[in-house]
């Protein structure tokens, strides 16, 4: 009886843990860029696999992209001071919403460019801070371009 207990046990977290792979994919959201399902501000999910990426809007894909066909990977942050927040605290308490006026707000995008015969496109989306490293070492090794800071380019108007 233990024996096929444990057997049963083994053959529920195999299938289990082959259902998570197979939907394992990055919570992001979508600032900008040419796909037209999606709206800036959705939180679409975006996979990398084997060939290509897939960016899915609920159950649907928005995007197929062949890792081939990826010109560019780029990424960058946006930092900010918590004013709103040091306001709304400084209500209550002054000293303490002083300290929060002094703290900042970082925010993490990573941007994709590709070309894929006529159809050609672009989008960034804004990662969480602990899946951006991870989303941009996939990218990299998809496509086999190394990412580009957009902080150390320079643009002159």
């Amino acid at each position: 009886m233990k024996q096929f207990l444990g057997l049963v046990l083994c053959a529920t977290v195999c299938l289990s843990s082959f259902a998570a792979e197979r939907e394992f994919g990055y919570s992001v959201m979508y600032s900008g860029g040419s796909l037209t399902g999606i709206r800036p501000g959705q939180g679409p999910k975006l996979f990398v696999e084997g060939d290509h990426i897939r960016i899915a809007a609920g159950k649907a894909d928005a995007v197929v992209i062949p890792a081939a066909s990826i010109t560019e990977v780029s990424y960058g942050q946006d930092v900010h001071r918590r004013v709103g927040t040091a306001v709304a605290v400084g209500v209550f308490t002054l000293g303490l919403g002083a300290l929060t006026a002094l703290s900042k707000s970082k925010k993490h995008y990573v941007g994709l460019t590709w070309a894929n015969g006529d159809q050609k496109g672009g989008l960034a989306v804004q990662c969480d801070k602990s899946d951006y490293r991870g989303i941009l070492a996939a990218l990299e090794g998809i496509s086999g371009k190394k990412a580009v800071d957009s902080e150390a380019m320079t643009v002159k108007n």
